[in-house]
């Protein structure tokens, strides 16, 4: 689930970076588009910081991702508050930041192996049978 959520928040991520590049260059209609992304692009990096907690709290994996996917969150909001305040000094370098971070929890996603000897935490309905 994490791997899913991490490739569809750095997806989005790319296609907002594209958005505004399209238009910067004059197309007016995508800043409309831009906008909306963002709340999709909000919405996912939630569902992201879900998923990396059930990966810690479930299957015992290291907290940091739920901590960067968190970070994620604060951030992306951040970027839609600076992008509708249209302060491009801030909005530019922290899309930058958010790309890196959807970026490195994507490849954390794929390369991380849980440790064999830790069992998942086993859910109160499993122990009552």
């Amino acid at each position: 689930m994490l791997r899913m959520v991490a490739v569809l928040v750095l997806l989005d991520t790319l296609v907002q970076a594209a958005l505004a590049g399209l238009f910067v260059t004059g197309d007016l209609d995508l800043l409309a588009w831009h906008a909306a992304n963002a709340g999709a692009l909000s919405a996912l990096s939630v569902v992201q910081t879900v998923a990396a907690l059930a990966v810690w709290r479930v299957m015992r994996g290291p907290r940091w991702p739920t901590v960067a996917s968190a970070v994620l969150v604060a951030m992306v909001s951040a970027q839609q508050g600076l992008g509708e305040a249209r302060i491009l000094a801030g909005h530019l370098p922290l899309g930058m930041a958010v790309f890196g971070c959807a970026a490195a929890l994507t490849c954390w996603a794929f390369t991380h192996r849980a440790d064999a000897s830790v069992r998942p935490v086993r859910s109160p309905l499993e122990v009552a049978e």
